[in-house]
């Protein structure tokens, strides 16, 4: 994930009311997302994404057919899990997987990428719940998610299958980060653009799984293998 410093944080509480600050301190140096003038993510309104993934589907609609969530909500709702965290104990720093769970409010199970460097994670997954991860992501300004997306690129395989990822190249989404976090810095609700390239995948069956996750923006590159176990239920 990459952090752009130039991010807009408007203090507020329930609704985004207030004056915009100055941008959050810089990010950790190595990022699942690299770090231009802002911070990385990903949202909804203006973005364009592209064919639906794989098993990229994540809650299932009123007719039980799996329906993803916005560009919007996917990425506003994974800024805030990454960020809801300090750095000892942040889902995104972990080396190994055993902050898997850190953070995780239920109804979508989200996975991290990383700061920049090649990590193994072993996981465990609750079953029946939609998963959802970024290979490489923004949050900034506009401009930066524009030069943010024009080397954006990635993949990753689900137990040797390939997924197909969505592209958001950037919108408005809602956030709220605890102070000393790695990705924003400071604490509070702000509003800021995210793009990137995500993958949502409907609940996996029980058992063992591999994921690979290859993400890269110019310089900065990710690469997070998972080794995922889901329970019976």
């Amino acid at each position: 994930m990459h952090i752009r410093r130039s991010i807009a944080l408007l203090v507020g509480a329930t609704a985004l009311v207030g004056a915009c600050s100055s941008a959050p301190a810089a990010p950790h140096p190595d990022a699942s997302t690299p770090a231009p003038a802002a911070s990385a993510g990903a949202g909804a309104s203006g973005t364009s994404s592209a064919s639906g993934a794989s098993p990229g589907a994540s809650a299932a609609g009123s007719g039980g057919a799996p329906t993803k969530l916005s560009a919007a909500e996917v990425q506003g709702r994974w800024w805030t899990w990454a960020a809801s965290s300090a750095s000892d104990v942040n889902p995104v720093s972990d080396r190994d997987g055993h902050l898997c769970a850190q953070g995780q409010k239920g109804g979508i199970w989200f996975l991290a990428g990383s700061f920049g460097e090649t990590v193994t994670r072993s996981c465990t997954v609750p079953a029946g719940v939609p998963v959802a991860f970024p290979l490489v992501n923004l949050v900034g300004e506009a401009a930066d998610c524009e030069a943010f997306m024009a080397t954006a690129k990635g993949s990753a395989t689900l137990d040797g299958k390939a997924l197909e990822p969505d592209r958001y190249e950037g919108t408005t989404v809602a956030i709220s980060g605890v102070e000393g976090n790695p990705l924003t810095q400071r604490g509070g609700r702000f509003s800021t653009r995210a793009c990137g390239l995500w993958v949502q995948a409907e609940p996996l069956a029980p058992g063992s799984h591999t994921l690979s996750i290859r993400g890269s923006s110019g310089s900065f590159a990710v690469s997070v293998d998972y080794a995922l176990q889901v329970s019976a239920g």
